[in-house]
Parts: C-alpha cells; structure tokens; sequence
C-alpha cells in the first residue's frame, strides 16, 4: 500500500500493485503536510496544518484518534521503528514525541528557534532529529527527550533530515540545495558537504537522496558511509517531488502536480530512465 497527504485536506490509501486508489479519508481540517506508515504496516499517520496529528487504521481507513499538542501547523512527522511512537515537528518550534497506542502526548521538545519542517527516528529508535528554519539540526534521545546536540554548518533553513541506515550518521539538506553529513560517532568532526554538482535537493530518506542537478535533471544518489554515489537519473517530472518515503529498495514520492511515482532503484546502478 501506498498512502498520501494533500492540499484538498484528504488522506489517500492506494494498492501499490494496481495502482487504484483504496479509500479517501478526511479528518484534517487543513492542508495535510505529510504522511507515514507505522513499520509494521498496522497504521498510518498524518501531520496537517491544522495543527493536529490523525492516527489511521491501515486496513479499514478508520479515524483512530486525533492527538493534539502543537500551537502551530504540524510539518513532519514519522513513526518509531518499533511502531510504538510518533514524532512531529512543527511551526510552533517545537518537537512532539506521542504514545503510538495510547495517543498520550509523551512530551515536548524545546531547542529550536524556527519552524521544525523535518522530523525522523533513528533505526533502533532510541533518537530523534529534527531540522529546522533555524538552520540547525538537533539530535535528541527519544527516550528522555534531552539534547544530545545541535549541529550547525547549514547557511538556510533546513527543510529535511534522516539518519543513515546503520546509525552512523544524519543527513540534511536545506533550502540552498546543499546537503551536509556528520557523523554520530564524533561529531566534532566537521560535516561533509556534497560536491557542487549536486544542487538543488528535494528529498531524502536513510539510503537515497533525490535531487536537482544544475541541469534540472531528478538524480537519485545512493548514501553510504558518508559518501554519495548516483544511481539513475530520471525523466522531466514536471513538478518538484515532494515527500519521499523508502520501503527497501524502492522509492515513493509525490509531486506539485498531484502525481504518485514508484521507482525501484535496485537495479539502477549506471542505468538512465528513457
């Protein structure tokens, strides 16, 4: 299955297979800024500007609960690995960890002094990051909800971040098109920056980053060890992507123009879309 938020307020449940659309929900009463399945496929949750959290039954496309807390339009959002919380991030500033069962907001998170536009879990889920209009990036412990640290190098606000697979290390990447690594085990090192070439970004998740090159061509980079390696470029979109989600090797995203791709990229090593 595939879900989706949109401008029209709705949630959207596809069949990844078919490509048919399942069920439409509504529930938000604003734009829905960002959507996630829980790890083990059971929920989905939504983050709108209405400053709400909605829960969602995967499989019957229920209204589970609706969690609130922020003061401001929720932006990102993401489920724990373990599929027991949810963290959100919003234009309030602030970092939200919520009990995935109970629907009990856990607790805020204060250290930014801008929007919150991107929120993830780390894969053991004991730590959070959230990138910010502040141009900062703060790592926190998911389970006391204390700083660890807050890594500065971005000269614009940074509008996504993940971790990478293996924990090692938090990619970002703001409104500049540049993209910054640091790595977890010292982050007294400075952060590696992606050569030049590579402007423009749009999304990442732990593994891949799509981008624009400075010829307007979508790029897909595989992360690794604090190295990027391209692996396809992509056809004319004809809008931006927005909001890319990975499910193994595969990648889903949106786009402005309303569309939904599915692109695997295990087998696109030195290959070119035609």
């Amino acid at each position: 299955m595939i879900v989706s938020g949109s401008y029209d307020k709705t949630v959207c449940i596809w069949d990844a297979v078919a490509g048919s659309l399942i069920r439409k929900r509504e529930g938000h009463s604003d734009e829905v800024q960002a959507v996630a399945f829980s790890h083990d496929s059971t929920m989905i949750v939504s983050a709108s500007h209405d400053k709400t959290v909605c829960i969602w039954d995967a499989v019957t496309g229920s209204l589970i609960r609706k969690l609130e807390g922020h003061n401001g339009g929720v932006t990102s959002v993401a489920f724990s690995h373990d599929s027991t919380m949810i963290v959100s991030g919003s234009s309030d500033e602030t970092v939200c960890i919520w009990d995935a069962v109970a629907g009990s907001l856990i607790r805020k998170l204060e250290g930014h002094s801008g929007w919150v536009r991107s929120v993830a879990f780390s894969h053991d889920s004991t730590m959070i990051v959230s990138g910010s209009h502040d141009k900062t990036v703060c790592i926190w412990d998911a389970v006391t909800g204390s700083l660890i640290r807050k890594l500065e190098g971005h000269h614009d606000d940074v509008i996504s971040v993940a971790f990478s697979a293996d924990g090692l290390y938090v990619v970002a990447y703001n409104y500049e098109g540049v993209n910054y690594m640091w790595s977890i085990a010292d982050p007294s090192k400075p952060p590696v920056q992606a050569p030049q070439l590579f402007t423009g970004h749009q999304a990442i998740t732990s593994n891949y980053i799509l981008n624009i090159d400075l010829n307007g061509h979508h790029i897909i980079h595989e992360t690794s060890n604090g190295q990027e390696t391209i692996l396809c470029y992509l056809p004319d979109l004809g809008s931006y992507p927005r909001c890319v989600t990975q499910s193994g090797a595969k990648l889903t995203f949106g786009t402005e123009k309303g569309d939904i791709y599915i692109v695997d990229c295990a087998p696109l090593i030195n290959t070119y879309f035609t």
